[in-house]
């Protein structure tokens, strides 16, 4: 099974593939989306439309993983990271595929067995888990490796079940 994670942002999306099944997973591929600050807003949204659809026609994940929103203090930033997640989802449906919604606390308990983990203890589980090279430092991307991961062993489990 292979899975996209995306972790939803607005000037920076970060995206990974993994592929395995049950206790075996492996990294595929990550980036990051990114917009240009000075571009008009619904431009932007375009541009993330577009680059997902490109992943998706590049990689062939079957399932995908979209981190839930954490409401920031910022109001304004946390309405175009709400309509840059609508983009996301739509463009996910239209590609046909089935959606995983993870919470940031379940992604924290999925990586490292405790739903407070700080970021780094996360993404040090991602570098150990998935084999990403400890030099990656894109933070958005290792995210959306565990966003993947988060996903892909929720929809294993459930097929077990």
């Amino acid at each position: 099974m292979r899975v996209l994670g995306i972790d939803p942002g607005f000037g920076r999306i970060g995206w990974g593939v993994i592929e395995g099944r049950k206790d075996v997973w492996k990294h595929i591929a990550h980036g990051c989306i990114e917009t240009c600050a000075n571009e008009p807003f619904v431009e932007r949204l375009a541009h993330l439309h577009t680059a997902l659809k490109q992943i998706i026609a590049t990689y062939g994940p079957d399932h995908a993983g979209v981190e839930d929103l954490f409401f920031s203090k910022n109001v304004s930033t946390g309405v175009q990271v709400a309509h840059a997640r609508g983009v996301i989802i739509l463009t996910l449906v239209q590609a046909g595929l089935a959606i995983s919604e993870p919470t940031p606390v379940q992604v924290k308990q999925a990586m490292t067995g405790y739903g407070r983990a700080e970021k780094r203890q996360v993404q040090n589980m991602v570098h150990m888990t998935l084999g990403v090279s400890k030099e990656e430092r894109q933070d958005d991307a290792l995210d959306a490796l565990a966003v993947a991961f988060t996903a892909g062993v929720a929809l294993d489990m459930e097929k077990r079940c």
